[in-house]
C-alpha cells in the first residue's frame, strides 16, 4: 500500500462521532460528508445510519469513524468522542448523550447557550449555534446539517474545511451549482461561527 503525504505525517488517531437528528434534517448526509472528507484527507473512515420509523420527523441516528489505521469494527457507536444534535427537542431523551466520553464534544443546533441545558457534564465541551437560522439564510430552509459540520470541524480539527468543501461539491454536484454553493456557504458560516469563539463553552 502506498501512503499519502497526510498519512505519513499525521499522528495516530481514532475518532467516533454520533449524529442525532430527525428525518429530513440531513443527519445521514452529514455523516456521509464527514466520512468522505476524512477519506479524501488520507484517513480510513466509515459512515452508516440507523433508522427508526421511516417517516419525516422521526428520530434518526448516524455514525462516523475516522482513523489513521484500518477500521475493523462496524457496530453502532456507543462511546462517541463527539455528538452532533440537529434538533434541540431530542435532548429530552437522556439516552442522547449516553456513552459520551469524558471531555467529549457536543455540537448542538440551538439559539440558546449551553448553560440552559446541562453545564459541565463529564467535563464535556458544548458548541451551540443557530443551525436552522444559518440554513434558512443560505439554503432558503432551516436545514442545519452543513452548518453543524462546519462547527464540528472548527471545534475538533479532525478534518479541515477545504476537505469538507470538496466533499460537499462532489456529493451534491448532481443537484446543481447553486445548491453546492449554498451548502458550502452554510458550512463556512458554521466554521466561522466557532473559529471566532461564538457559541463555544469549555
Amino acid at each position: 500500500m502506498i501512503l499519502t503525504d497526510r498519512q505519513v505525517t499525521m499522528s495516530p488517531c481514532f475518532h467516533e462521532i454520533r449524529f442525532h437528528g430527525r428525518g429530513g434534517q440531513g443527519a445521514v448526509s452529514a455523516a456521509a460528508l464527514l466520512a468522505l472528507a476524512a477519506f479524501n484527507e488520507g484517513f480510513e473512515s466509515q459512515a452508516f445510519p440507523k433508522f427508526g420509523s421511516e417517516r419525516r420527523g422521526a428520530p434518526v441516528e448516524a455514525y462516523v469513524r475516522i482513523s489513521s489505521t484500518v477500521i475493523r469494527g462496524h457496530n453502532q457507536v456507543y462511546a462517541p468522542d463527539a455528538v452532533v444534535i440537529q434538533d434541540v427537542s431530542l435532548l429530552r431523551s437522556k439516552a442522547l448523550l449516553q456513552g459520551l466520553k469524558n471531555e467529549g464534544l457536543i455540537v448542538l443546533n440551538s439559539e440558546q447557550q449551553e448553560a440552559d441545558f446541562n453545564k459541565g457534564r463529564n467535563g464535556s465541551r458544548w458548541i451551540c449555534l443557530p443551525g436552522n437560522r444559518i440554513g434558512q439564510n443560505f439554503l432558503g430552509r432551516p436545514l442545519p446539517n452543513t452548518a453543524l459540520l462546519g462547527a464540528l470541524a472548527a471545534g475538533t480539527g479532525w478534518v479541515n474545511l477545504p476537505a469538507l468543501e470538496q466533499a460537499v461539491e462532489s456529493h451534491l454536484v448532481r443537484k446543481g451549482e447553486e445548491m453546492v454553493k449554498a451548502n458550502i456557504e452554510a458550512l463556512r458560516e458554521g466554521y466561522r461561527f466557532v473559529s471566532q469563539g461564538e457559541g463555544v463553552v469549555s
